[in-house]
């Protein structure tokens, strides 16, 4: 199927770099004017933008900080202004909550600061820019939260991380039914090991285990779940709400845990 999104307008949170980017080109590339998100990486950004348009694609850089006071105003002040300068209206038709800080810390070890952080950047910051974003979105928009196969799968390190991201997927049951009657989808991507170029440096006896975790056999590739969220957001998809999207590449399917 070739993802249309011709008139379409985008919104990916963090998307300066790894997964995000890969969802905002693949967005753009089929039509989409997207906004590129990011909190700090301005540069990182600009590079997004950059390939985007050497594609032949439409994109603006939004840069607004989340989980800290006032984060949803800034960042809806930079999209709608660039809205207003790169589309013909200010709508947006497709949400993608993609921004993420990781935990990483032994279970005992979590901190209430660390725990704050989390739920703040991963959580509350979605749940909010959903709700800023829902008079801008028309009927039959797209939301996409990417969650992670850590809320289905234990990786003691990432408690903390696996419980605010389970927070997210709540946003996708609970607003899947809210907005069903305008037609909005609201649906969750959870991507498993994908090699966003961190684990280009790793040791090879990790990536080969970590390789092992898939019945691919393979580490992920960010274009792996960006070709889920641009099918997502297609009007092909519009009877799916409220789903759970397994883009783990089959982690763990099968084994013995």
């Amino acid at each position: 199927m070739t993802v249309q999104l011709a008139n379409k307008t985008a919104l990916v949170t963090g998307s300066s770099r790894g997964i995000g980017r890969a969802i905002a080109t693949r967005l753009a590339r089929a039509g989409a004017v997207t906004a590129v998100h990011s909190g700090t990486d301005a540069g990182g950004v600009a590079e997004t933008v950059r390939v985007i348009e050497e594609a032949g694609g439409r994109a603006f850089p939004v840069l607004a900080e989340l989980g800290v006071p006032g984060d949803v105003d800034v960042l809806f002040d930079g999209l709608e202004a660039g809205l207003k300068e790169h589309a013909d209206r200010v709508g947006l038709d497709i949400l993608v909550n993609n921004a993420a800080v990781l935990g990483t810390v032994a279970p005992e070890e979590v901190t209430p600061g660390q725990f704050d952080r989390l739920m703040a950047v991963n959580a509350k910051a979605p749940l909010f820019i959903v709700q800023r974003a829902l008079p801008l979105m028309p009927d039959g928009g797209r939301i996409v939260n990417i969650s992670t196969g850590l809320t289905r799968f234990a990786n003691p390190p990432e408690v903390a991380h696996a419980m605010s991201k389970a927070a997210l997927e709540m946003i996708t049951l609970h607003f899947a039914r809210h907005l069903g009657a305008r037609g909005i989808t609201v649906n969750t991507v959870a991507p498993g090991v994908v090699d966003t170029g961190d684990l280009a440096r790793a040791e090879p006896w990790l990536r080969a285990a970590l390789s092992g975790l898939s019945a691919f056999g393979r580490l992920g590739e960010p274009e792996d779940i960006s070709e889920v969220v641009a099918f997502l957001a297609a009007p092909e998809a519009r009877w799916i709400t409220g789903a759970w999207i397994d883009a783990t590449g089959g982690t763990m399917l099968g084994q013995d845990l």
